[in-house]
């Protein structure tokens, strides 16, 4: 295949099948919109920049030059390259990458990753709602100077930590572990308040889980103005007070704004006995979990689905254990795609922020392949090996890059 007269090596270079998603049209939209298109012709234009660092993070452990070889290596092989253009040096890279900044990978990632399932796709729902997450983790950047100064590290001055950490909050559907939200700030940053950051990707008929470490009074209630559903797991020994029982063991109860509550008789209220109550309701599902050593421990959750009709209490502590589901998203994320103890390799702030959205969105692209995989076969997304898949793109990506991209509509 030789390249057609005034075409450009640079304008076939794509990630293979992950084009589909991330398409031509849509990354110079987001260009275009965050002020990065080039005024004249580079050797690196920036869309192939995007494609570039999206592809750093499905080769990690490469060098800066290598993954540009690997992402050229289908016009090699399908001849398909014009003899003067040259794999470019990991300084002109590096520029390329400070030129495009972070902005564009953050965009696409907020265009493009939102819930995928399906209504057929198996362990992403309860009954109408989609089981959605939250969770925190920290993912450790390159000691550098610049690193330390913005993001800090865990530790004190005498024993401080090996990297300097970026703390992430993200949001994900615990049926497909696809991250489709997410916040970031500094080792230290409060997992709470980057939470609240997410309230805007709440939405109704959405089941938002999250475990003890996320609830507070305020957060509860800015969550549950958002339309979406909560079922949020109490710390230890809440002392909800109990209004009334259902009949699947489940009660009715109401928060207590810490601020106002007060105290008479050892009881806590709003002014007015405990059985007039005031607050915001909640319904209360307790339960006991035995760990392997045989020792119970007492979950309790709340909940803004008030009626045991629309989920009854053991569906309700099922759905919380799918919470675990996102967990091993993130686990896929920081272990598996980025390689285990692996320490992101962008040297300033700016390059972290675009190397993290990238991750993200890089991320977010191989799980929604693999939905689509499980929803034709009839399984569980859950049964699909992640490494298998991400080794599956990673081939294509060389494969396919003799191609042009796809548009929207799947067509070159």
């Amino acid at each position: 295949m030789d390249i057609v007269s005034g075409d450009r090596v640079t304008d076939r270079i794509g990630i293979g099948v992950l084009t589909r998603l991330v398409h031509r049209d849509l990354v110079d939209e987001v260009l275009a919109e965050t002020g990065k298109v080039e005024q004249r012709s580079r050797s690196l234009p920036a869309r192939v920049v995007v494609y570039y660092v999206l592809a750093l993070c499905l080769f990690f452990g490469e060098s800066y030059e290598e993954v540009m070889r690997l992402l050229v290596a289908g016009l090699q092989f399908a001849r398909s390259w014009r003899k003067d253009w040259k794999i470019p040096t990991t300084g002109a890279i590096s520029q390329a990458r400070q030129r495009l900044g972070p902005e564009p990978l953050r965009a696409l990632f907020e265009r493009i990753a939102v819930p995928c399932a399906e209504q057929g796709t198996q362990g992403a729902w309860l009954r109408s709602h989609r089981l959605m997450a939250i969770d925190g983790f920290s993912l450790d950047v390159a000691d550098t100077k610049d690193n330390d100064s913005a993001f800090g590290r865990l530790g004190g001055d005498k024993n401080p930590g090996p990297f300097p950490q970026v703390r992430l909050v993200g949001l994900g559907e615990c049926g497909t572990h696809a991250i489709v939200a997410a916040r970031m700030g500094t080792a230290r940053a409060s997992e709470r308040e980057l939470a609240e950051e997410l309230i805007g990707s709440f939405e109704p008929g959405m089941l938002i889980i999250a475990d003890r470490g996320f609830y507070s009074y305020h957060l509860w209630k800015a969550a549950q103005e958002s339309g979406a559903d909560l079922l949020w797991r109490m710390q230890d020994g809440p002392n909800l007070p109990v209004v009334r029982t259902f009949p699947d063991g489940s009660y009715e109860s109401f928060l207590i704004d810490p601020k106002v509550r007060s105290r008479r008789n050892g009881q806590r209220y709003y002014g007015r006995p405990v059985d007039e109550p005031t607050g915001i309701p909640v319904r209360v599902v307790e339960y006991e979990v035995t760990n392997r050593e045989g020792s119970g421990e007492i979950f309790c959750l709340i909940t803004t689905i008030s009626d045991p009709a629309e989920a009854d209490a053991a569906e309700l502590a099922a759905a919380y254990a799918e919470r675990w589901e996102f967990e091993s998203g993130l686990d896929e994320l920081k272990t598996h795609q980025r390689g285990r103890g692996a320490v992101l390799r962008s040297k300033s702030p700016e390059m972290v922020r675009q190397e993290i959205w990238a991750l993200l969105l890089t991320h977010y692209a191989v799980r929604h392949l693999m939905r689509e995989a499980a929803d034709q076969a009839d399984v569980d997304p859950d049964r699909l090996s992640f490494m298998r898949s991400l080794r599956v793109v990673r081939r294509q990506v060389t494969g396919q890059a003799g191609f042009s991209p796809l548009t929207a509509d799947g067509c070159s």
